[in-house]
Protein backbone atom coordinates (compact mmCIF):
# COMPACT_ATOMS: atom_id res chain seq x y z
CA UNK A 1 0.00 0.00 0.00
CA UNK A 2 1.18 3.45 -0.71
CA UNK A 3 2.58 5.42 2.05
CA UNK A 4 0.81 8.88 0.57
CA UNK A 5 -2.38 9.57 2.39
CA UNK A 6 -4.05 13.22 1.68
CA UNK A 7 -5.30 15.26 4.52
CA UNK A 8 -9.19 14.03 3.66
CA UNK A 9 -8.13 9.94 4.13
CA UNK A 10 -10.03 9.69 7.17
CA UNK A 11 -12.87 11.47 5.54
CA UNK A 12 -13.15 9.14 2.86
CA UNK A 13 -13.11 6.04 5.11
CA UNK A 14 -16.21 7.37 7.22
CA UNK A 15 -17.78 7.70 4.01
CA UNK A 16 -17.03 4.17 2.83
CA UNK A 17 -14.61 4.68 0.02
CA UNK A 18 -12.79 1.55 -1.83
CA UNK A 19 -9.32 3.18 -2.37
CA UNK A 20 -6.83 2.79 -5.45
CA UNK A 21 -3.02 3.44 -5.77
CA UNK A 22 -2.88 6.71 -8.16
CA UNK A 23 0.66 8.26 -8.46
CA UNK A 24 2.11 6.95 -5.50
CA UNK A 25 -1.15 8.32 -3.64
CA UNK A 26 -3.72 6.35 -1.84
CA UNK A 27 -7.05 7.67 -3.08
CA UNK A 28 -10.68 6.74 -3.03
CA UNK A 29 -12.01 5.48 -6.14
CA UNK A 30 -15.49 5.33 -5.73
CA UNK A 31 -17.95 5.34 -2.50
CA UNK A 32 -20.91 3.65 -3.14
CA UNK A 33 -21.49 3.65 -7.11
CA UNK A 34 -19.28 5.04 -9.10
CA UNK A 35 -22.16 5.29 -11.71
CA UNK A 36 -24.22 7.16 -9.40
CA UNK A 37 -20.86 9.67 -8.98
CA UNK A 38 -20.81 10.24 -12.47
CA UNK A 39 -24.58 11.23 -13.34
CA UNK A 40 -24.44 13.31 -10.17
CA UNK A 41 -21.52 15.70 -11.51
CA UNK A 42 -23.05 15.70 -14.60
CA UNK A 43 -26.89 16.34 -13.26
CA UNK A 44 -26.15 18.26 -9.99
CA UNK A 45 -22.95 17.96 -8.32
CA UNK A 46 -19.83 16.02 -7.22
CA UNK A 47 -17.10 16.45 -4.28
CA UNK A 48 -13.76 15.48 -5.17
CA UNK A 49 -10.39 15.65 -2.99
CA UNK A 50 -7.85 16.51 -6.01
CA UNK A 51 -4.38 16.71 -3.04
CA UNK A 52 -2.55 14.22 -5.08
CA UNK A 53 -1.96 17.40 -7.64
CA UNK A 54 1.18 19.47 -7.41
CA UNK A 55 1.67 23.17 -6.19
CA UNK A 56 4.60 24.56 -7.49
CA UNK A 57 5.60 28.76 -6.61
CA UNK A 58 7.35 30.23 -9.22
CA UNK A 59 7.99 33.93 -7.53
CA UNK A 60 10.63 36.78 -8.34
CA UNK A 61 11.40 39.65 -11.24
CA UNK A 62 11.45 37.28 -13.52
CA UNK A 63 8.98 35.13 -13.04
CA UNK A 64 6.68 35.71 -16.05
CA UNK A 65 10.02 35.59 -18.33
CA UNK A 66 11.70 32.44 -16.75
CA UNK A 67 7.88 30.46 -17.25
CA UNK A 68 8.27 31.89 -21.22
CA UNK A 69 11.26 30.00 -21.46
CA UNK A 70 10.44 26.94 -19.32
CA UNK A 71 6.98 25.96 -20.84
CA UNK A 72 5.68 25.87 -24.48
CA UNK A 73 3.41 28.60 -23.93
CA UNK A 74 3.19 32.35 -23.59
CA UNK A 75 2.65 32.89 -19.66
CA UNK A 76 3.86 36.24 -19.42
CA UNK A 77 0.43 37.11 -21.42
CA UNK A 78 -1.85 36.02 -18.68
CA UNK A 79 -3.23 39.02 -16.44
CA UNK A 80 -3.72 38.51 -12.73
CA UNK A 81 -5.89 36.46 -12.25
CA UNK A 82 -6.46 34.37 -14.93
CA UNK A 83 -5.00 31.18 -15.42
CA UNK A 84 -3.74 29.04 -18.65
CA UNK A 85 -2.87 25.35 -19.30
CA UNK A 86 0.68 24.63 -20.90
CA UNK A 87 2.87 22.16 -21.43
CA UNK A 88 6.79 21.24 -19.83
CA UNK A 89 8.15 19.48 -22.59
CA UNK A 90 11.95 18.28 -22.85
CA UNK A 91 14.49 19.18 -25.54
CA UNK A 92 13.16 16.63 -27.63
CA UNK A 93 9.63 17.99 -27.37
CA UNK A 94 8.73 15.24 -25.48
CA UNK A 95 5.88 16.10 -23.01
CA UNK A 96 7.27 15.88 -19.08
CA UNK A 97 3.55 16.79 -18.19
CA UNK A 98 0.58 18.98 -18.46
CA UNK A 99 -0.67 21.60 -16.01
CA UNK A 100 -2.45 24.58 -15.13
CA UNK A 101 -0.08 27.84 -13.86
CA UNK A 102 -2.17 30.83 -12.05
CA UNK A 103 -0.62 33.97 -12.05
CA UNK A 104 -1.29 35.43 -8.32
CA UNK A 105 -0.93 39.04 -7.20
CA UNK A 106 2.52 40.00 -6.41
CA UNK A 107 4.52 43.06 -5.16
CA UNK A 108 5.69 46.07 -7.31
CA UNK A 109 8.88 44.55 -9.53
CA UNK A 110 7.89 40.84 -9.30
CA UNK A 111 5.42 38.57 -10.42
CA UNK A 112 4.33 35.36 -8.85
CA UNK A 113 2.57 31.94 -10.35
CA UNK A 114 0.89 28.63 -9.08
CA UNK A 115 2.07 25.87 -10.98
CA UNK A 116 0.17 22.68 -10.61
CA UNK A 117 1.39 19.59 -12.18
CA UNK A 118 -0.53 16.15 -11.78
CA UNK A 119 -0.58 13.64 -9.41
CA UNK A 120 3.33 12.13 -9.28
CA UNK A 121 4.63 14.17 -11.65
CA UNK A 122 5.22 17.18 -8.75
CA UNK A 123 8.53 16.44 -7.52
CA UNK A 124 9.53 15.70 -11.05
CA UNK A 125 8.40 19.79 -12.58
CA UNK A 126 9.62 21.31 -9.87
CA UNK A 127 12.92 19.81 -10.57
CA UNK A 128 12.60 20.16 -14.55
CA UNK A 129 11.68 24.18 -13.22
CA UNK A 130 14.87 24.65 -11.00
CA UNK A 131 17.05 23.11 -13.31
CA UNK A 132 15.89 25.76 -16.12
CA UNK A 133 15.88 28.45 -13.48
CA UNK A 134 19.90 29.46 -13.72
CA UNK A 135 20.01 33.14 -15.25
CA UNK A 136 16.67 33.97 -13.66
CA UNK A 137 16.12 36.37 -10.91
CA UNK A 138 13.06 33.71 -9.47
CA UNK A 139 12.71 31.44 -7.00
CA UNK A 140 11.00 28.14 -7.46
CA UNK A 141 9.20 26.01 -4.23
CA UNK A 142 7.46 23.01 -4.39
CA UNK A 143 4.52 23.23 -1.68
CA UNK A 144 2.60 20.10 -2.66
CA UNK A 145 3.39 18.60 0.32
CA UNK A 146 1.40 21.59 2.33
CA UNK A 147 -1.67 22.27 0.75
CA UNK A 148 -4.97 19.93 -0.52
CA UNK A 149 -7.21 20.74 -3.31
CA UNK A 150 -10.75 20.06 -3.50
CA UNK A 151 -13.02 20.61 -6.18
CA UNK A 152 -16.90 21.02 -6.61
CA UNK A 153 -18.11 20.19 -10.28
CA UNK A 154 -21.64 20.61 -11.78
CA UNK A 155 -24.59 22.60 -12.31
CA UNK A 156 -24.94 23.07 -9.03
CA UNK A 157 -21.10 23.55 -8.21
CA UNK A 158 -21.97 27.73 -7.84
CA UNK A 159 -24.71 27.51 -5.29
CA UNK A 160 -22.92 24.63 -3.32
CA UNK A 161 -20.32 27.60 -3.05
CA UNK A 162 -22.77 30.61 -2.41
CA UNK A 163 -23.61 28.63 0.84
CA UNK A 164 -20.27 28.60 2.72
CA UNK A 165 -19.30 31.77 0.76
CA UNK A 166 -20.50 35.19 3.10
CA UNK A 167 -22.88 37.28 1.54
CA UNK A 168 -20.89 40.29 0.68
CA UNK A 169 -18.66 38.28 -1.27
CA UNK A 170 -20.68 36.34 -3.55
CA UNK A 171 -19.94 38.65 -6.52
CA UNK A 172 -16.26 36.75 -6.24
CA UNK A 173 -17.83 33.28 -7.28
CA UNK A 174 -20.62 34.15 -9.62
CA UNK A 175 -18.31 36.93 -11.84
CA UNK A 176 -15.27 34.57 -12.24
CA UNK A 177 -14.66 33.42 -15.15
CA UNK A 178 -13.83 30.24 -16.82
CA UNK A 179 -10.19 29.56 -16.15
CA UNK A 180 -9.63 32.56 -13.64
CA UNK A 181 -8.82 32.55 -10.02
CA UNK A 182 -9.99 34.43 -6.81
CA UNK A 183 -9.25 34.55 -3.17
CA UNK A 184 -12.43 34.27 -1.23
CA UNK A 185 -13.47 33.29 2.52
CA UNK A 186 -14.52 29.76 3.01
CA UNK A 187 -15.58 28.95 6.40
CA UNK A 188 -14.24 31.76 7.88
CA UNK A 189 -10.67 31.11 6.03
CA UNK A 190 -9.35 33.03 2.82
CA UNK A 191 -8.69 30.54 0.12
CA UNK A 192 -7.49 30.25 -3.49
CA UNK A 193 -10.92 29.55 -5.42
CA UNK A 194 -10.42 28.92 -9.28
CA UNK A 195 -12.80 28.06 -11.60
CA UNK A 196 -11.41 24.79 -13.13
CA UNK A 197 -11.71 21.26 -13.97
CA UNK A 198 -11.34 17.98 -15.24
CA UNK A 199 -15.11 17.07 -15.71
CA UNK A 200 -16.28 19.11 -18.71
CA UNK A 201 -18.70 20.78 -16.11
CA UNK A 202 -18.70 24.06 -14.28
CA UNK A 203 -16.90 24.14 -11.30
CA UNK A 204 -14.25 25.18 -8.89
CA UNK A 205 -11.10 23.97 -7.21
CA UNK A 206 -9.99 25.07 -4.19
CA UNK A 207 -6.27 25.41 -2.65
CA UNK A 208 -6.64 24.82 1.04
CA UNK A 209 -3.48 24.37 3.86
CA UNK A 210 -3.95 20.67 4.90
CA UNK A 211 -4.92 21.66 8.46
CA UNK A 212 -8.11 22.83 6.81
CA UNK A 213 -8.92 20.59 4.38
CA UNK A 214 -11.03 18.34 6.68
CA UNK A 215 -13.45 21.12 8.14
CA UNK A 216 -13.76 22.35 4.57
CA UNK A 217 -14.80 19.22 3.53
CA UNK A 218 -17.25 18.53 5.87
CA UNK A 219 -18.67 22.64 5.20
CA UNK A 220 -19.15 21.72 1.61
CA UNK A 221 -20.80 18.10 2.25
CA UNK A 222 -23.31 20.59 4.41
CA UNK A 223 -23.71 23.32 1.75
CA UNK A 224 -24.81 20.73 -0.45
CA UNK A 225 -27.12 19.67 1.04
CA UNK A 226 -30.18 19.96 -0.75
CA UNK A 227 -28.04 20.37 -4.43
CA UNK A 228 -27.67 16.78 -4.77
CA UNK A 229 -23.88 17.18 -4.24
CA UNK A 230 -22.17 13.76 -3.39
CA UNK A 231 -18.78 13.02 -2.75
CA UNK A 232 -17.02 11.47 -5.99
CA UNK A 233 -14.03 9.05 -6.64
CA UNK A 234 -11.55 8.98 -9.17
CA UNK A 235 -13.66 6.38 -11.29
CA UNK A 236 -16.07 8.99 -12.31
CA UNK A 237 -13.26 11.76 -12.68
CA UNK A 238 -12.04 9.08 -15.50
CA UNK A 239 -14.97 8.68 -17.09
CA UNK A 240 -16.27 12.45 -16.61
CA UNK A 241 -12.78 13.54 -18.65
CA UNK A 242 -13.05 11.25 -20.90
CA UNK A 243 -16.83 11.86 -21.89
CA UNK A 244 -14.97 15.82 -22.30
CA UNK A 245 -11.83 14.29 -24.05
CA UNK A 246 -9.84 15.56 -21.88
CA UNK A 247 -6.24 13.76 -22.01
CA UNK A 248 -4.67 12.06 -18.85
CA UNK A 249 -0.69 11.81 -18.46
CA UNK A 250 0.01 8.45 -18.50
CA UNK A 251 -2.34 7.12 -20.79
CA UNK A 252 -2.64 10.17 -23.73
CA UNK A 253 0.34 12.21 -22.39
CA UNK A 254 3.68 11.10 -21.86
CA UNK A 255 7.14 11.53 -22.58
CA UNK A 256 7.38 9.66 -25.57
CA UNK A 257 4.65 12.43 -27.15
CA UNK A 258 4.94 15.23 -28.70
CA UNK A 259 2.32 18.33 -28.40
CA UNK A 260 1.34 17.81 -32.18
CA UNK A 261 0.39 14.21 -31.98
CA UNK A 262 -1.51 15.23 -29.00
CA UNK A 263 -3.79 17.70 -31.18
CA UNK A 264 -1.93 20.34 -28.54
CA UNK A 265 -0.38 22.00 -30.84
CA UNK A 266 -2.53 25.77 -29.83
CA UNK A 267 -0.47 25.19 -26.55
CA UNK A 268 2.75 25.88 -28.30
CA UNK A 269 3.45 29.67 -29.06
CA UNK A 270 7.00 29.30 -31.04
CA UNK A 271 6.29 33.20 -32.20
CA UNK A 272 6.90 33.88 -28.96
CA UNK A 273 10.08 36.10 -27.64
CA UNK A 274 13.02 34.28 -26.62
CA UNK A 275 13.88 30.69 -26.70
CA UNK A 276 12.37 28.26 -24.48
CA UNK A 277 13.22 24.20 -23.89
CA UNK A 278 12.08 22.16 -26.70
CA UNK A 279 11.67 25.01 -29.56
CA UNK A 280 14.21 24.19 -31.72
CA UNK A 281 12.28 20.51 -31.92
CA UNK A 282 8.83 21.59 -31.50
CA UNK A 283 9.56 23.43 -34.54
CA UNK A 284 11.05 21.08 -36.55
CA UNK A 285 8.44 18.77 -35.65
CA UNK A 286 5.25 21.25 -36.50
CA UNK A 287 7.35 21.50 -39.79
CA UNK A 288 7.53 18.00 -40.95
CA UNK A 289 3.85 17.43 -40.41
CA UNK A 290 3.84 15.19 -37.54
CA UNK A 291 0.81 14.92 -35.72
CA UNK A 292 -1.49 16.59 -38.68
CA UNK A 293 -0.23 15.11 -41.94
CA UNK A 294 2.46 12.22 -41.11
CA UNK A 295 2.92 10.06 -38.28
CA UNK A 296 0.19 9.06 -36.00
CA UNK A 297 -2.58 11.41 -34.33
CA UNK A 298 -4.87 11.37 -30.88
CA UNK A 299 -8.59 10.94 -31.97
CA UNK A 300 -12.38 10.12 -30.60
CA UNK A 301 -13.54 6.83 -31.27
CA UNK A 302 -17.95 6.30 -31.09
CA UNK A 303 -18.58 2.72 -30.63
CA UNK A 304 -21.02 1.89 -33.05
CA UNK A 305 -21.13 -2.01 -30.99
CA UNK A 306 -21.68 -2.70 -27.81
CA UNK A 307 -18.69 -3.30 -26.16
CA UNK A 308 -16.37 -0.80 -24.79
CA UNK A 309 -13.01 -0.39 -25.84
CA UNK A 310 -9.63 -0.19 -23.18
CA UNK A 311 -6.16 1.03 -22.66
CA UNK A 312 -3.57 -0.67 -24.95
CA UNK A 313 -6.07 -2.62 -27.20
CA UNK A 314 -5.14 -2.40 -30.70
CA UNK A 315 -7.21 -0.67 -33.51
CA UNK A 316 -7.52 -1.98 -36.90
CA UNK A 317 -8.33 -0.82 -40.44
CA UNK A 318 -9.48 -3.40 -42.94
CA UNK A 319 -7.19 -5.70 -40.60
CA UNK A 320 -4.20 -4.19 -40.40
CA UNK A 321 -2.76 -2.21 -37.40
CA UNK A 322 -3.05 1.25 -37.39
CA UNK A 323 -2.92 2.45 -33.75
CA UNK A 324 -3.72 1.48 -30.07
CA UNK A 325 -6.25 2.72 -27.94
CA UNK A 326 -5.20 4.97 -24.67
CA UNK A 327 -8.53 4.98 -22.50
CA UNK A 328 -11.79 3.23 -23.49
CA UNK A 329 -15.01 2.72 -21.63
CA UNK A 330 -18.89 3.18 -22.07
CA UNK A 331 -19.75 6.48 -21.60
CA UNK A 332 -22.54 6.81 -19.10
CA UNK A 333 -24.23 10.30 -20.30
CA UNK A 334 -24.00 9.25 -23.61
CA UNK A 335 -24.89 5.88 -23.14
CA UNK A 336 -22.48 4.09 -26.50
CA UNK A 337 -18.78 3.02 -25.81
CA UNK A 338 -16.27 5.78 -26.31
CA UNK A 339 -12.59 6.14 -26.50
CA UNK A 340 -9.13 7.88 -27.27
CA UNK A 341 -6.41 6.72 -29.66
CA UNK A 342 -3.28 7.28 -31.58
CA UNK A 343 -3.87 6.33 -34.86
CA UNK A 344 -2.18 6.70 -38.09
CA UNK A 345 -3.03 9.99 -39.34
CA UNK A 346 -4.38 9.38 -42.51
CA UNK A 347 -7.03 7.41 -40.91
CA UNK A 348 -7.73 10.37 -38.35
CA UNK A 349 -10.61 11.79 -40.41
CA UNK A 350 -13.97 12.30 -38.58
CA UNK A 351 -16.50 9.93 -39.80
CA UNK A 352 -13.23 6.83 -40.92
CA UNK A 353 -14.70 3.58 -39.40
CA UNK A 354 -12.18 1.57 -37.84
CA UNK A 355 -12.23 -1.58 -35.85
CA UNK A 356 -10.65 -2.03 -32.38
CA UNK A 357 -9.59 -6.02 -31.24
CA UNK A 358 -11.56 -6.61 -28.15
CA UNK A 359 -9.42 -9.41 -27.18
CA UNK A 360 -9.82 -11.54 -30.66
CA UNK A 361 -12.71 -10.10 -31.63
CA UNK A 362 -13.06 -6.99 -34.17
CA UNK A 363 -15.75 -4.49 -33.08
CA UNK A 364 -16.59 -1.24 -35.57
CA UNK A 365 -15.82 2.39 -33.93
CA UNK A 366 -15.99 5.54 -35.49
CA UNK A 367 -13.62 8.39 -35.51
CA UNK A 368 -15.32 11.65 -34.34
CA UNK A 369 -14.49 14.88 -33.27
CA UNK A 370 -13.43 15.92 -29.74
CA UNK A 371 -14.81 16.28 -27.27
CA UNK A 372 -17.59 13.28 -26.76
CA UNK A 373 -19.44 15.14 -24.32
CA UNK A 374 -19.89 18.90 -23.99
CA UNK A 375 -22.58 20.65 -21.27
CA UNK A 376 -24.85 23.11 -23.13
CA UNK A 377 -24.32 26.11 -20.55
Amino acid sequence: MSENYTALYEQHKKAGASFTDFGGWQMPLKYESELAEHHAVRRSAGLFDLSHMGEVWVEGPDAAAFLDYALVGKLSAITVGKAKYSLICNTDGGIIDDLISYRRPAPVGSDTYLVVPNAGNASVVAAALLGRASGFDVSVSNASAEISLVAVQGPNAEAVLLNVVPAGQHSLVTELKYYAAAKVTIAGDDLLVARTGYTGEDGFEIYVPNQDAPSLWEALLEAGEGHGLIPAGLAARDSLRLEAGMPLYGNELSIHVNPYAAGLGAVVSLAKDGDFVGKEALAAIKAAGVGSTIGQKLVGLKGTGRRAARGHYPVLKDGSLIGEVTSGQPSPTLGYPVALAYVDVEHSEPGTTVEVDLRGKAEPFEVVQLPFYKRSK
